[in-house]
């Protein structure tokens, strides 16, 4: 045996002492050391990538988007399906029955809701729109008298908190989204216990069915890749990949070592190779559960608009607008099946492609046993019941307003820490629904009366509500579609407010007359409504009424309501044109216009928000309220907003309460009687006060108008500022309308109180002076306290 090893020694080392092998072992050698020590520091690179990602560390962090917590009330506007929409913006999951917070069943003509909350206690909330029938009651009695119509199924009849009536409750506050620094992405992530079974089955038949039993990297599939190249049944040597491979490829490469998301996707032995080893690596380090849950998140879905749509959580929202926990067998195929070709399947652009390959999984998950084959088959044959306007439910203008605000305000908000940032924001998700509706409603009959009239082009709109006691933005639409253009109109269309601009007229002329203490401007004072030419600046100006129609002598009053141009000009010449100049400039609103004559007519440009902005002043009595967006700001449950160094506009008194009344009161008469009583034939009954605005030849419609609790801004016309043709009230006013009879239906009307200081008299309209048992006419007119006329009624007389 010694003599066997001696010689085996004795050759090894004569062939050792061969000069070609002695290079040859050491080119061998040399890789080697090479290759092994390129795992080496793969794998340890890699360990420290995945690991941070596993314990909750991310590179940034996703500041999540709140809208205000959502409000249910007694006599609210609000449908069923409107009510489970808005479920499904707070994440709650529909059920039979009641498991856990967070959950709601829908009955007979009712909601049940199991809050999230521990001030609920464990109490459901029940919501009534319309009471069912008892089973085996006795008809009513039959009589001549007209029958009772049933309780209206649009409307919240009943609102019980356990076992007790209630007015109103307040849930949870809705995520409208996560925001993305520097990226048009739009992600969710949730945990992988919220995704439903039918969602991740549908992913696994269809992407890769046997991912709890391989180790990263699944050998059968790659054996069957390659067969099919070798034998010309594919062109290209591709797929195979695992789940565990695509969150290499899409999560993990693009941050490691600095590699872009184009070459981690590329097609390359080299990068094919890595993503093989990084994903063993990957799933001895963590669960398959934990890998599932990052690829569903993950998960390119293709584009919506100009975003780019990662995780299931938030395509269902922009495909079906539901919460994921909600989303029915053929929906969860729908997206699984998106997987495989984002562009070229999605349910957007290719329906018919997108249903074929839902189909698919649907069989493909019969065939894996997921489903009962029938249950697959009746699913086939839904339809593709997709959500177009999805995206706007995420309220994007108002989003991206948000997010640009922080960049200016809150630089640098994502951390490299695993707190998490929550933006609660003041935008009440159910009235930006029905402004979004009512936007869309109103530009559909403006797009006919401009088709009638042989126009191109659509015409765009913007709309912002607020709660004028707190400026709370409500409600924002910068927009016909975001996915179309994403102009935010709200905050960036600078366009002559027009007519809107008259209240500031006749606002500065009672403001100089109570200052210099004359006794001669009130909403009763006497104007001439009649063509004349204006000359400033060596220029002659000769303005125009609407529709060239002349009322002659007319009161304050009478031209508001009606929009008169050349009475309002002679209010201007009353008022001083430098000091309506000067009251803008004390408001601080936008650019200051010039000391013209055209200043009276709104010959200057403005914004919505602006202008929403400006009009605070009339239901606060002349405070003004600056808006606000943002309620607070939150970091691993710390309030930062308070922390930070931001100079906050407090409210202002710019105008005198008494003076600031008698032009609400004015306004009254737009909506009442005047250019603005479309309103009421609307149907909204409520007291308000407004006006109409169109500019010079037809170019900008506005309406604005509000009550005590809201103020509604609505602005129609097009981005290159040619002629739409139509009025205020007939492009602007109904959008308004339909939005504020909606957002304010079950509510009481609310008037508008006098303030100290003012005075009422009975006046004739005609004269401005005190009423004769002789005058026709007969209005309740306000003055400032003496400053009613004192004169009866010249014109009138026995």
């Amino acid at each position: 045996m010694k003599k066997k090893k001696t010689l085996l020694r004795i050759r090894v080392k004569a062939w050792w002492n061969l000069k070609w092998v002695r290079l040859t072992a050491i080119g061998l050698a040399i890789p080697a050391v090479l290759f092994c020590f390129a795992l080496g520091y793969y794998y340890v690179s890699f360990a420290r990538l995945l690991d941070a990602r596993l314990s909750g560390e991310r590179s940034t962090v996703l500041p999540r988007v709140h809208a205000r917590p959502l409000e249910l009330r007694r006599g609210q506007s609000l449908t069923e399906q409107q009510l489970v929409d808005r479920l499904n913006d707070l994440g709650y999951a529909q059920r039979t029955m009641f498991d856990r917070p967070g959950e709601f069943v829908i009955g007979k003509g009712d909601v049940t809701i199991m809050p999230r909350g521990p001030e609920f206690k464990g109490q459901s909330v029940r919501v009534v729109f319309q009471r069912p029938t008892p089973p085996n009651a006795k008809a009513p009695p039959r009589r001549p008298a007209k029958p009772t119509p049933p309780p209206a199924a649009d409307r919240v009849l009943a609102l019980e908190r356990g076992t007790r009536a209630t007015e109103r409750v307040t849930l949870d506050a809705p995520v409208l989204t996560a925001l993305i620094n520097g990226e048009r992405e739009k992600r969710r992530p949730v945990a992988l216990a919220a995704i439903p079974n039918r969602m991740t089955d549908a992913v696994l038949a269809i992407e890769d069915r046997r991912y709890y039993q391989h180790p990263g990297v699944d050998p059968i599939s790659m054996a069957g890749a390659v067969f099919s190249y070798a034998t010309g049944r594919r062109a290209v040597l591709a797929g195979a990949s695992t789940i565990t491979q695509q969150v290499i490829r899409n999560v993990f490469l693009p941050k490691f070592e600095g590699m872009t998301l184009q070459s981690a996707r590329a097609r390359s032995l080299k990068r094919k190779l890595l993503e093989q080893f990084l994903a063993i690596v990957l799933t001895s380090r963590a669960s398959k559960d934990d890998i599932l849950e990052i690829y569903l998140n993950e998960v390119p879905l293709g584009q919506r608009g100009s975003f780019a749509i990662f995780g299931v959580a938030e395509a269902s929202r922009l495909f079906f607008a539901k919460d994921v926990s909600n989303l029915s067998l053929a929906e969860a195929a729908t997206i699984a099946g998106v997987i495989q070709s984002p562009s070229a399947l999605s349910p957007f652009n290719n329906p018919a492609r997108a249903k074929e390959r839902r189909n698919v999984v649907l069989g493909a998950m019969a065939d894996a046993g997921y489903v009962e084959k029938a249950v697959a088959d009746a699913a086939a044959l839904e339809p593709l019941a997709i959500v177009e306007r999805a995206l706007e439910a995420e309220a994007p203008h108002f989003v991206d307003f948000v997010d640009s605000t922080l960049d200016e305000l809150y630089p640098g908000l994502t951390t490299t820490t695993n707190e998490a940032v929550d933006v609660y924001t003041t935008l009440d998700l159910h009235l930006q629904r029905l402004a979004q509706d009512a936007v869309r409603t109103g530009l559909t009959s403006v797009d006919k009366l401009l088709s009638r009239r042989k126009r191109k082009g659509r015409a765009e709109a913007a709309l912002i509500a607020v709660d004028p006691r707190t400026g709370d933005v409500l409600a924002f639409v910068g927009g016909r579609s975001y996915n179309q253009s994403q102009f935010n109109r709200v905050i960036s269309a600078r366009r002559q407010p027009g007519s809107i601009f008259k209240p500031f007229v006749y606002l500065t002329a009672f403001e100089q007359a109570a200052a210099e203490g004359r006794t001669d401007m009130s909403p009763a004072t006497i104007v001439l409504d009649e063509p004349e030419t204006f000359e400033f600046d060596d220029q002659v100006w000769e303005p125009a009424n609407y529709q060239a129609e002349y009322d002659g002598p007319v009161t304050f009053r009478h031209a508001l309501a009606h929009s008169r141009n050349l009475a309002t000009i002679h209010a201007a010449q009353l008022a001083g044109y430098e000091n309506i100049v000067a009251l803008w400039k004390k408001m601080g609103v936008g650019t200051a216009p010039k000391a013209y004559p055209s200043i009276a007519l709104g010959v200057f440009e403005a914004t919505p928000y602006e202008i929403a902005r400006a009009y605070t002043i009339f239901p606060n009595m002349g405070t003004l309220q600056p808006l606000n967006h943002l309620l607070k700001i939150t970091r691993g449950g710390d309030d930062i907003t308070r922390s930070r160094k931001v100079k906050e506009q407090a409210p202002r008194q710019v105008t005198r309460p008494d003076t600031t009344f008698l032009v609400t009161s004015m306004m009254r008469s737009v909506i009442n009687e005047g250019t603005g009583n479309g309103v009421r034939r609307a149907g909204f009954t409520l007291d308000a006060a407004g006006k109409t605005g169109t500019t010079n030849d037809l170019r900008d419609a506005w309406f604005v108008g509000f009550t005590p609790d809201l103020l509604t801004v609505v602005w129609v016309g097009f981005d290159d500022n040619q002629t739409v043709g139509l009025s205020g009230s007939q492009a602007a006013l109904p959008i308004w309308a339909d939005f504020m009879k909606r957002a304010l239906a079950g509510r009481s009307s609310t008037p508008f109180k006098a303030p100290e200081g003012v005075a009422f008299a009975d006046i004739d309209p005609e004269t401005g002076q005190l009423v004769t048992p002789a005058c026709p006419h007969v209005v309740n007119e306000v003055f400032l306290e003496g400053t009613q006329p004192v004169e009866f009624c010249t014109l009138h007389q026995f």
